[in-house]
């Protein structure tokens, strides 16, 4: 007779319906040795202000600029960019089919959250994040109605061993002509759910022309879920911040609105502003407090390509608005503040893993408390 399966010890695949791909899950690792590779610790206290840091109120940058002395947000086009304003050049014809080039212009913008060099997301205040949520939806919009311009991605590289330059807390804005892989992947799994004709009738809020949402669903289902199967992590009267079902991250978190479908940032209304900046605030806290350190991460905002205009911003039928705003946070820490995750051999060659099933994930972040450890 067959065993009885136990997704908490037995090898299982998951499904990710936003990207159409699986993910190999082996609870039964988590026992296992480690003697790889260890991250340095990140430095715990840093000064209000470093002379030396080229994103500080008054310093001059890379570039050459001088800083404003800003008090609170500041935004400025990267010294640095990853694409180049328009207008670009013209691909030369393709040598062969397999050969193709795409010129992509665009805009690069850096968004200083705050003057002080030694914070981050995580020990800001709630208004401070209403602040910077500000500034996103100022940048979305100015970006987005730019001519040419057809996708605006937001994130934020927290922490070295992510990739981030400087630990003054900052983010990003690319602009670009061209709508990028991930999201674009995400776009085509929510208009063919859109249509899906197998998709049962439930509670969950509807997308435009009343159809059914792939991450309104996905909400509605998670939150119905109690007790030690529940991935949730935090959920306050608009937002849910959980560990999603097919999570490649060890601690990775999807967050969302869940009470109705929100296809952008402009979309939210004042008291779901104040939620989400709420939410941010929560997540970013238990993430320090799992380690007791500056939690690492790479976060990133998805919502409709571009916004609406100012005219159709109430017409919820509209194409693009088949977009469920939701974040993104892929941090690479697995086992304590020193020991991180590497996607190589199996997950570079065949589909990703993970180790630490979701849920487990979901119940070690909920145990955290909501006070900073550093604030006592």
């Amino acid at each position: 007779m067959a065993e009885q399966f136990d997704p908490t010890t037995h090898p299982h695949r998951r499904f990710n319906p936003l990207t159409g791909e699986h993910i190999l899950v082996s609870p039964h690792r988590t026992k296992r040795p480690w003697l790889g590779q260890t991250e340095p610790p990140q430095p715990t206290f840093l000064p209000e202000h470093d002379p030396k840091c080229y994103l500080c109120p008054g310093n001059e940058r890379a570039g050459g600029q001088k800083n404003e002395v800003y008090d609170h947000t500041m935004v400025f086009v990267n010294d640095y960019a990853a694409v180049l304003p328009p207008p670009g050049p013209i691909a030369p014809a393709a040598p062969h089919a397999l050969l193709t080039t795409q010129p992509v212009d665009g805009q690069c913008d850096v968004l200083i959250f705050h003057p002080r060099h030694d914070l981050t997301l995580a020990r800001l205040s709630v208004d401070d994040v209403s602040r910077i949520v500000e500034e996103w939806i100022a940048v979305y919009k100015r970006r987005g109605t730019q001519e040419g311009i057809k996708y605006v991605q937001i994130f934020e590289n927290k922490g070295a061993m992510m990739g981030c330059s400087n630990p003054h807390p900052h983010g990003q804005v690319w602009s670009l002509s061209e709508v990028p892989t991930i999201p674009a992947t995400e776009f085509a799994s929510f208009a063919r759910y859109a249509v899906n004709p197998s998709v049962e009738t439930s509670g969950a809020p509807r997308g435009p022309l009343d159809r059914p949402c792939l991450l309104c669903e996905y909400a509605h289902c998670e939150v119905g879920i109690a007790g030690s199967e529940s991935r949730v992590v935090v959920k306050n009267d608009h937002f849910v911040a959980l560990v999603p079902w097919w999570a490649t991250w060890p601690y990775e978190v999807l967050l969302l609105p869940y009470h109705r479908h929100i296809p952008s940032l402009v979309h939210l209304n004042p008291a779901e502003k104040a939620s989400f900046s709420n939410i941010l605030s929560l997540v970013t806290k238990r993430y320090d407090n799992l380690f007791s350190c500056s939690f690492a991460y790479s976060m990133g905002i998805h919502q409709r390509p571009t916004p609406p205009l100012d005219k159709d911003e109430d017409n919820l039928d509209e194409e693009d608005n088949i977009a469920h705003l939701h974040l993104h946070f892929y941090p690479p820490l697995l086992r304590s503040a020193s020991v991180r995750k590497f996607l190589v051999g199996f997950e570079l060659m065949a589909e990703a893993q993970r180790d630490l099933t979701p849920e487990q994930a979901a119940q070690r972040l909920r145990a955290c408390p909501e006070a900073h450890y550093l604030d006592g």
